[in-house]
């Protein structure tokens, strides 16, 4: 730029640029102890007078701003062959590559791979190694990931990556050690893309043979002259590698190798209680750890190895620990690792570990495994570690505890499915544990803590260990079980599950008459449940109602907002159409089909809301067959026009279908009639009531008034009384005459009962003087 305002600039220029084109190992190393001053935070020691120096921050971001990463990668080549040149190039790039954006220049020349194969370059001091393993360290965690891994993925990149990562493992300086786990790291990072080829690079074996040497004896020469010193550094390397053996698990093609080189013996070896301790061991800590650590990639590699697996009775090896997981003896749980979280002080964490490896060979619906646990009476184990974290979870809850709980339940699941002998012996004590878990507080489904899935592995169970087989289920029955399910449908937790089980055990007599008698909160009853979820179901799937409920279309009258913006797609025969898939995915299906089992007539409990609503229920399958029709008739018009007949027949049907909307809508109208009617009915009756209470309180204040004036007045007060003693008297004499005629007309004596009327009727004269007097 200075070129262009003076023309003195254009020799220096020039000379500069011949001179950085020699050829000089000196400059290029002063270039780059430059480049690393760069980095320096102290000020010169000497300050020139009239000058301020530059700062760091300049410096470096001007060689950022000039792309001096990407140059110095490039001049790699370059120095090649010259060690001293290329310590001090990897020097400067150590020193930039604390910065994203130098890192990303790097990368976009290809820096990774670059660097990656100056690895196993002859360096007596190791800084070579030491230098390149540090910058791709910061490349992976500065640049992106992804594209630095691509960059190693290549074979010969591969092939230095374990060059190096082999003369270290054989090394017996602590730094060797250090660089060792490093190269660990970024072999773990290679691991998880598919396409490093780890595997046919000879690596993945090396990593798992080194992995499993110490625990299954074998010799090997690939390892000879390993020896592990249980140094930290080593405690960290043995976790790399079971890290490492538990991504290699999700690639089939791995199944050989890991089977081949004994890696479920070398796992089992730790499902065992820590019997020593001390030098030359692991101490507690690290034994608890990298025992719940080889448990967890149990978990992943059992299910790939399942017969190995087997064959090393792994099974019974795990029900052992679990019997010991749940017995008294003491030990406290360190806690310290990820996988121990929870644990700390129990054998909480080696129980939920043991779980999660038996719940993931057993998720293969194996029979050979599944035979395998229940004759070694694992149904009754489970349903005893069952107890034991339930009665720990009202103690003190946890997330380990819901899951421990969860695993097993979806174990007994798995084990008791298609079988009724084991239901049998599940229904012995597992249904009193599967009623406890059907009382769950609703609120806490919501916590966050798993209380939601533990339900759901509970219903699971329930659908699995007692559906079909009579004893188990009369037994659930009269523990309330009905109950219970139809509480937590009015709650509308699980309602498409809760319904399906419902529908299962209503094949059962006893089923719905609990159902009938059942009341919930505000004294509901099963048939209002059931209205009102077919209700809510219909709201949510868009389907067009009137304000009373009433239908709208009866073309069409189940018809969802999903399926009026669906095209007329034609399927082959084989496949079912939209309507029919839909049947599977609705709760109204299972809501018609229970409604089948109580009835529709006389149902307590239904407001003519429901009673609306009911009338739609009833004739859903009848609706369901029109809509299906329907689509049949569409499909066909898309594709040809139908025959006379045919054209006939489908427009019949169409007509039968909506006769029938029309016919329900007559049937909802006449109900709400009928409930108009019942309300003004009520209303008279209500008004009569009112008017009754009116005229009453009337009367009321009437006596009051009287009862003041005769108080309050001598003359009224003695009129009162007096008229009191005409109408004591009046009817006293009535009483009289009538007996006396009674017995005039019944007696044979006429002289007495002459002489009593008589005496009557004096009586009365004597009266009628005194009221004349008066």
């Amino acid at each position: 730029d200075k070129m262009y305002e003076q023309e003195a600039f254009t020799e220096p220029l020039c000379e500069l640029i011949k001179l950085f084109g020699i050829q000089s190992s000196q400059v290029r190393i002063q270039i780059c102890k430059s480049v690393v001053n760069f980095f320096n935070m102290e000020l010169p020691g000497k300050l020139l007078s009239g000058y301020q120096p530059t700062s760091p921050n300049y410096k470096i971001r001007m060689a950022e701003i000039g792309g001096l990463a990407e140059i110095l990668v490039l001049s790699l080549t370059l120095v090649e062959n010259q060690l001293t040149e290329k310590l001090w190039v990897l020097k400067a790039l150590q020193h930039l590559s604390t910065s994203g954006e130098s890192c990303a220049q790097m990368v976009n020349v290809g820096g990774a791979s670059r660097l990656c194969l100056c690895l196993n370059g002859a360096d007596p001091s190791g800084q070579l190694l030491f230098r390149s393993s540090e910058i791709l360290w910061n490349l992976l965690e500065k640049a992106s990931k992804e594209e630095v891994v691509n960059q190693l993925r290549s074979l010969e990149c591969v092939h230095a990556l374990k060059e190096a990562f082999v003369e270290l493992v054989f090394g017996f300086r602590h730094c060797d050690h250090q660089l060792r786990n490093d190269l660990l790291v970024i072999a773990t990072l290679l691991t998880e893309s598919p396409a490093v080829p780890m595997i046919e690079s000879g690596f993945a074996k090396i990593l798992i043979v080194l992995a499993t040497c110490t625990e299954v004896k074998l010799h090997n020469p690939l390892v000879k002259g390993f020896k592990l010193t249980y140094s930290y550094e080593d405690f960290e390397m043995k976790k790399l590698l079971f890290n490492i053996i538990g991504i290699l698990s999700k690639d089939p093609s791995a199944a050989q190798l890991l089977s081949e080189n004994h890696v479920i013996p070398a796992l089992l070896y730790y499902v065992k209680q820590n019997q020593r301790s001390g030098f030359p061991d692991w101490s507690a800590a690290q034994y608890e750890e990298l025992q719940l650590h080889a448990l967890a990639v149990l978990a992943s590699v059992a299910p790939m190895l399942v017969d190995k697996y087997l064959s090393c009775q792994a099974n019974t090896l795990l029900l052992v620990f679990l019997e010991w997981c749940i017995s008294q003896d003491a030990f406290f749980g360190r806690g310290n690792s990820f996988h121990g979280t929870g644990g700390r002080g129990t054998k909480l964490a080696q129980m939920r570990y043991s779980l999660r490896a038996l719940r993931s060979v057993v998720a293969l619906y194996d029979d050979a495994v599944s035979s395998n646990l229940c004759d070694q009476g694992a149904i009754s184990q489970l349903l005893d570690i069952l107890k034991y974290a339930a009665d720990k979870a009202k103690e003190k809850e946890s997330i380990a505890l819901l899951e421990i709980q969860a695993d097993i339940l979806f174990i007994l699941s798995v084990l008791c499915e298609d079988d009724n002998d084991r239901k049998e012996l599940f229904s012995c004590e597992g249904i009193g544990i599967l009623v406890s878990y059907l009382t769950t507080d609703p609120t806490r489904l919501c916590s966050g803590m798993g209380h939601n899935c533990l339900l759901l592995s509970a219903l699971d169970c329930l659908w699995s260990c007692v559906i079909g087989c009579s004893i188990a289920e009369e037994s659930f029955i009269e523990k309330k079980g009905v109950f219970l399910l139809l509480d937590l449908l009015a709650d509308n937790n699980l309602c498409n599950i809760i319904l399906g089980i419902l529908i299962e055990f209503s094949d059962n007599p006893k089923t719905v008459l609990h159902m009938s008698i059942w009341r919930g909160k505000r004294d509901q009853t099963a048939a209002n449940v059931l209205v009102h979820l077919w209700r809510q179901e219909e709201q949510d799937l868009g389907v067009k109602r009137d304000r009373y409920g009433k239908i709208v279309d009866t073309k069409r009258p189940l018809i969802t907002r999903f399926q009026k913006q669906q095209k007329v797609i034609p399927v082959p025969a084989c496949c079912p159409s939209f309507s029919v898939m839909e049947i599977s995915e609705s709760v109204r299906a299972k809501i018609y089909s229970l409604f089948c089992k109580l009835g529709f007539e006389n149902l307590p409990g239904l407001s003519a809301k429901d009673v609306v609503t009911l009338a739609i229920i009833q004739h859903y399958i009848d609706f369901k067959i029109g809509e299906v029709w329907s689509e049949i008739s569409a499909e066909i018009k898309e594709e040809f026009r139908p025959v006379t007949s045919d054209e006939r027949a489908l427009k019949l049907i169409s007509e039968l279908s909506e006769n029938t909307g029309r016919m329900v809508r007559g049937l909802q109208t006449e109900a709400l009639e009928r409930q108009h009617r019942q309300e003004i009915k009520e209303e008279k009756k209500s008004y009569k009531e009112i008017q009754a209470s009116q005229i009453q309180r009337e009367n009321i204040n009437k006596s009051w008034e009287n009862f003041l004036a005769r108080t309050s007045n001598y003359e009224a007060l003695k009129v009162r009384n007096l008229m009191e003693d005409i109408e004591e008297v009046t009817i006293r004499c009535i009483g009289k005459v009538i007996q006396s005629l009674i017995l005039l007309t019944t007696t044979i004596n006429w002289g007495s009962a002459l002489s009593l009327a008589i005496e009557e009727w004096v009586y009365i004269c004597v009266f009628l003087l005194k009221l004349l007097k008066l």
